[in-house]
């Protein structure tokens, strides 16, 4: 297990902290891991929140766009395709 030290913590807000974790029975090291647990998982998930309403409203547009996006190479193999048949494409 990895260990963590902090320097220069301020002592108003260490015992905010141990008055925090007093109240939920827990030992001022385990409630830190607590909060900065629940913090970080929370941003995770707001962040796959965030990206599903995206890919959600994508969908709702209906877009019908290809999966991927032809390469540089086939966009310009395409164009010459069709200059060599006569046409031009726009």
């Amino acid at each position: 297990m990895a260990l963590l030290q902090v320097r220069d913590f301020p002592q108003d807000t260490y015992h905010v902290l141990s008055q925090l974790a007093k109240a939920q029975n827990r030992s001022v090291p385990q409630q830190v891991i607590f909060m900065l647990s629940s913090i970080l998982n929370s941003e995770r998930d707001s962040y796959s929140v965030r990206r599903r309403k995206v890919l959600d409203g994508l969908d709702a547009l209906n877009l019908n766009m290809p999966l991927h996006a032809p390469s540089p190479a086939e966009l310009v193999r395409q164009d010459r395709d069709g200059q060599s048949k006569g046409g031009r494409l726009r």
